[in-house]
């Protein structure tokens, strides 16, 4: 359900639940209808993102949302009848732009624990496929790789462009932004629709080399950003005390979250995300469609999983987790 989600309990697109800096809002009730009015520069907007990041501009490209970004990457590196490595199940949009490209698409399988499967890709990675789409932490597992492993795929991935997904950063705290400077192989992609809140604005960053975020630039429509994005991008970055005091209280539903599950007999696997991964078994069908009914709404995984019963749940609020646990425990 991607519709009539409003006042419902919405734990199935991984968004914020009610998290937004105070300063965002006052910054976009702040633009003038000149500005409004006028098609956005973004050069100095880009410029002061970029500084907050730690990068130059660039070593930036925005784009609207990271789904569009994906697009441009795609775009740009894969050409039809070439090769995208993907560990599944992972986000269903790396597929579905590879599919847009005409790729051929090697997929690999995590283990009924979901662990990534380093040994098999390690060996696909020698093969040299155009991408290697890489989530970390993954979406919908929640499993996170560290540093070292993602250095050995890096490593192996001498003639492929690696992405890494790092659209839950805030939750995990594990990063490779830096590498980009060295690895001209690299992309990573960053979000302000998660801790920061401003998935219905679509503001996305791509970080890259400078000869790699050259080509993607090149590619890309003059304005590819509305100035409300680019004001509470910027907004939020200056706000980061916000975020991280969010992303606190989000990683504390999710231990709500994942305890609760747990003690009511579900299976709950290991997340470094805004997320977990629950394995309801059989019942798993009806116990989505009866929360539903209740107003409260989580994403079922069966497709992307292959088999039934599993959903992943966005972690919220403290109180909005219990919620959704009270409500849980009368349908089981």
């Amino acid at each position: 359900m991607l519709e009539n989600r409003k006042g419902k309990l919405r734990l199935d697109m991984n968004e914020s639940m009610g998290f937004c800096s105070p300063k965002v809002r006052a910054a976009l009730r702040r633009l003038s209808g000149e500005e409004i009015a006028m098609y956005p520069e973004k050069e100095n907007a880009t410029a002061r993102i970029a500084r907050c990041f730690g990068v130059s501009a660039e070593e930036l490209v925005l784009s609207a949302g990271i789904d569009d970004g994906l697009r441009l990457i795609a775009d740009v590196f894969i050409e039809r009848g070439r090769t995208v490595l993907l560990a599944e199940p992972t986000f269903t949009m790396y597929r579905f732009h590879a599919e847009q490209r005409e790729a051929r698409i090697h997929r690999l399988r995590c283990d009924d624990d979901m662990r990534f499967p380093l040994e098999d890709v390690l060996r696909a990675l020698e093969r040299g496929p155009a991408v290697f789409f890489l989530a970390n932490p993954n979406n919908p597992t929640g499993a996170l790789l560290d540093k070292r492993t993602i250095k050995k795929l890096l490593d192996a991935a001498r003639r492929t462009l690696v992405v890494v997904d790092e659209a839950y950063f805030e939750f995990s705290g594990v990063t490779v932004l830096p590498w980009i400077r060295r690895r001209k192989n690299l992309v990573v992609t960053r979000t302000f629709s998660k801790a920061a809140g401003l998935a219905g604005l679509r503001i996305g960053c791509l970080f890259a080399h400078r000869e790699t975020a050259k080509f993607l630039k090149r590619a890309q429509a003059p304005f590819p950003i509305g100035i409300a994005p680019l004001v509470a991008a910027e907004a939020a970055l200056k706000d980061r005390a916000f975020t991280q005091r969010a992303a606190v209280e989000i990683v504390r539903g999710r231990e709500i979250l994942a305890e609760g599950l747990r003690e009511l007999g579900v299976r709950v696997f290991p997340s470094a995300a805004n997320f977990v991964l629950a394995d309801f078994g059989a019942r798993g069908a009806k116990v989505i469609h009866a929360l539903a009914k209740r107003g409260i709404l989580i994403r079922d995984q069966t497709a992307a999983i292959g088999r039934p019963g599993f959903a992943r749940i966005t972690a919220g609020k403290p109180a909005q987790m219990q919620r959704f646990l009270r409500e849980l425990q009368k349908l089981l």
